[in-house]
This record gives C-alpha cells, structure tokens and sequence, in this order.
C-alpha cells in the first residue's frame, strides 16, 4: 500500500487532483504530466519531504510507485 505522505507529494508535485487513483501499479506513463523533466523534480520534493537521498543507479530501476515506496521505506530504515 502506498502511503498518504509519498500520495500527497506526488500529486502536488505533478499537480494532480487530490482524487487522482495512485496504487503499487501506477507508472509515469498512466499519469499526467509525469515527463522526465516532472520525474527529476518528483524525485527531488520526494528526497526534501523524506530526508533521504536516491543515487542515479536506484532512481532508474523504479518502474512503478510501489517499487519507489519500498525505496523510500529502505532509505528510512537505514
């Protein structure tokens, strides 16, 4: 399940209606505005409101939400 905080970032970041459906499953290409220049400024707001860092390596095997929830949960752990 993905958490309301990584939701709430993702959807202001990419602008999005506080409705928009964002699941494990959701990738860039079924939501708007999703672009390679949106995923540079996601991943940014996404390490600001967390207080991690992602490395270029991690960042390009994310192929969905779910897999950067639990990224982003492994980085708190640690």
């Amino acid at each position: 399940m993905i958490s309301e905080r990584l939701k709430s970032v993702i959807r202001a970041q990419l602008r999005l209606e506080a409705s928009f459906p964002i699941d494990e499953e959701t990738t860039a290409q079924k939501v708007p505005g999703w672009d390679s220049l949106g995923h540079v400024a996601l991943l940014a707001a996404i390490e600001h409101e967390f207080g991690i860092r992602f490395r270029t390596l991690e960042v390009l095997r994310i192929p969905n939400v779910g897999a950067l929830q639990a990224l982003v949960f492994r980085k708190l752990l640690r």
